[in-house]
């Protein structure tokens, strides 16, 4: 090789790494340019924040996955809804519950002003409407025929004129004689009661044609006007040739008055009388199983009490609710299959001296007294004076009671 050749080789050698270095460089700052405009992130758009259960989910994950921490957390969120649920669940439970109650009371009393029963001036609406509360409401059942018992019973143990005001004023005891009306609306024998009323004043008329028959249907309709009529604790059925002490009633009740459904009397459990022609006789005797049968327990006619709620209760059913022979048994029935606490309470059924009397004079003063043999007290209203002077708790018990 000449010396010409190899400068020629040289100055392409040498040109050629000057070119492969330029190229280098300018490889380099173009990977530089292009690096930064292709590899900038951009900023993520539309995408969810972690939620807490996803956070608690990763911070479970961190913890290294323990299964039990899991479940505790689970348990702990299952049980504290579980709880919340059941407290509102009970809340709405007895919202319901005083709705319906209410309701019922408008309903009973929406029926006996369409029904044309008498409404007075003191008509009690739901409690809602702030009405005046009373202890109880004494409604005795009497007749046509029966205005010497009534007399008697106005002489002896129920106040009457301004003292019948002032026990429902200052006592919150309410007392009327309860009667319906004749078959002929408007006849004389509704016309004497009208007279009587208008000296007294102390009646409760019902929308009810007057019957020995029709006693069950009687007191059904009583227990649903009064409880439309009068806010009370309790409510009383009693027969007018009962003796009754009124205090010693009073005393008796407020016993239970924490009690939402009682039924307090003279507990009992005749036979089921299947003959034709005996007092007391049951035409749907075939209803309680076989002949010699017995009567489920309930209270005797003479005098029983009920609780407002079970006053509402008969108030709101009062169209489909049995009526049997016996009124008392009728009551009774009405209750089978309700959460009714029964009170049999002796005291509510003593006999007239020296029975009462006894008792009387022992401390253990009798509530009501009767004879037994007459379902009542024989010939009332000549010896019921006799019974009250012997067995009366005496007036200033009734006034010196606080209940």
């Amino acid at each position: 090789m000449t010396w010409k050749s190899r400068g020629e080789l040289l100055h392409r050698s040498t040109m050629t790494k000057k070119c492969v270095i330029f190229l280098c460089i300018g490889s380099f700052c173009a990977g530089m340019f292009f690096t930064n405009r292709m590899w900038t992130i951009p900023e993520p758009k539309g995408l969810a924040r972690t939620t807490a259960t996803e956070a608690e989910k990763l911070n479970l994950v961190s913890e290294g996955c323990n299964s039990r921490i899991l479940q505790e957390k689970e348990v702990k969120r299952e049980t504290k809804g579980i709880f919340k649920t059941s407290n509102a669940i009970q809340t709405l439970d007895k919202t319901i519950s005083n709705l319906e109650m209410e309701l019922a009371a408008a309903k009973a009393a929406q029926e006996s002003i369409r029904s044309g029963a008498p409404v007075s001036e003191d008509i009690k609406m739901p409690e809602s409407s702030g009405k005046r509360r009373y202890l109880m409401v004494v409604g005795i059942n009497t007749a046509f025929s029966s205005r010497k018992r009534r007399d008697s019973v106005r002489q002896t143990w129920m106040p009457s004129g301004e003292k019948r005001k002032k026990l429902e004023e200052e006592k919150g005891i309410v007392i009327r004689f309860v009667i319906g009306h004749s078959a002929t609306s408007g006849g004389i024998l509704d016309r004497a009661i009208e007279a009587e009323d208008q000296k007294h004043g102390d009646f409760l008329r019902l929308d009810h044609v007057e019957g020995y028959l029709e006693l069950s249907a009687k007191t059904k309709i009583y227990f649903a006007t009064a409880v439309n009529l009068w806010d009370a604790e309790f409510y009383i059925k009693v027969d007018d040739d009962v003796h009754v002490n009124i205090a010693t009633l009073g005393q008796t009740l407020v016993r239970h008055r924490r009690k939402r459904r009682v039924y307090i009397g003279c507990m009992k459990s005749g036979p089921v009388l299947s003959q034709k022609g005996v007092r007391y006789h049951e035409p749907e005797y075939w209803k309680f199983g076989e002949n010699g049968n017995r009567y489920f327990r309930h209270a005797t006619g003479q005098l029983y009490a009920i609780s407002k709620d079970l006053a509402k209760y008969i108030s709101l059913n009062q169209k489909v609710l049995h009526k049997y022979a016996n009124e008392d048994v009728s009551l009774g029935s009405w209750f089978i299959g309700l959460d009714v606490e029964h009170i049999d309470d002796r005291r509510l059924c003593c006999g007239t001296p020296p029975d009462c009397e006894w008792k009387a004079q022992a401390g253990n003063v009798c509530v009501a007294s009767f004879d037994w043999t007459c379902s009542g007290i024989c010939r009332s209203a000549e010896r019921i004076k006799e019974v009250h002077r012997r067995c009366g708790e005496g007036e200033k018990a009734l006034w010196s009671a606080t209940f």
